[in-house]
């Protein structure tokens, strides 16, 4: 299987580019329609999404390059080479998330209410930029059979794309997608409840992908490791604990009627 979707000999187009793209438009998208309903000046929203994407990639592939120093201390232009993979969801939304943060504290917008917006676009655009690791044979986990996956009902195409290294791999990407589009579903139909209050959307998000992420991480053979530890388990376990506190915890700080995140909608119609 080709990384490559098109060469035009002066230049080459990758998959991996490919679903990135696609994946930041439909988040795009989706954040775009939602902040439309909430009256955000679209001066705000479009500096807000250009810069929290330019530090998410390049805080993403910083991520990357640090698990990876031994290689790269002796390969460092490599460290360019995006197209070719290497991009750590957990530093995107790390570094992302502080930009947004600051930017939103800056314009006098609520941080919290910003990071609701945002995670259901952003577990949509995980669910598509999970294919990009499909093309470039990443993410992937044990060895098994062909068998097996047909048994598990994993189409012909992605089983060709799973013989690594001589052997048939478990495509957790494939799992991680699936899971993670369920999540933009379980997220916009959540965004619909009424007293759902601000923060909540954001800990629903860090509950449900980082459960998942723990274990689908614990089948992968291509993890970033931190000594004998896989370090996306870790930062999931952590990701988890935050998020209870804002599904959870948080919102019982103020009355029922307080911090409503529909609260600048009540006179508007409701999402579809």
């Amino acid at each position: 299987m080709s990384k490559i979707a098109l060469d035009l000999g002066f230049i080459q187009i990758y998959w991996y580019s490919i679903f990135i793209i696609l994946a930041m438009f439909a988040a795009s998208t989706v954040i775009y329609f939602e902040v439309k309903k909430k009256k955000i000046d679209q001066e705000f929203l479009t500096n807000l999404l250009f810069y929290t994407v330019l530090f998410g990639i390049i805080g993403a592939r910083i991520y990357y390059v640090l698990f990876n120093l031994d290689y790269y201390s002796q390969n460092p232009l490599e460290i360019l080479e995006i197209w070719n993979g290497g991009l750590a969801i957990h530093g995107g939304i790390l570094f992302g998330g502080i930009f947004a943060f600051f930017y939103s504290k800056k314009y006098h917008q609520k941080p919290l209410k910003i990071y609701d917006i945002f995670v259901v676009g952003l577990i949509l655009g995980q669910a598509i930029g999970r294919w990009g690791n499909f093309f470039n044979q990443e993410a992937y986990g044990a060895v098994t059979t062909a068998l097996k996956l047909q048994k598990l009902g994993v189409p012909g195409f992605i089983i060709n794309g799973m013989y690594i290294l001589g052997e048939y791999r478990q495509p957790t990407f494939l799992y991680e997608s699936v899971w993670n589009f369920f999540g933009f579903i379980a997220l916009i139909l959540i965004r619909k409840h009424p007293r759902l209050k601000i923060g909540q959307l954001m800990g629903f998000y860090l509950i449900w992908y980082s459960t998942a992420r723990f274990f689908i991480e614990g089948m992968r053979t291509d993890s970033l490791m931190l000594g004998n530890f896989k370090i996306a388990q870790i930062v999931s376990i952590i990701c988890i604990l935050v998020g209870l506190y804002f599904f959870v915890i948080h919102p019982r700080r103020s009355s029922r009627f307080e911090n409503l995140y529909a609260k600048d909608e009540e006179d508007e119609p409701k999402s579809v």
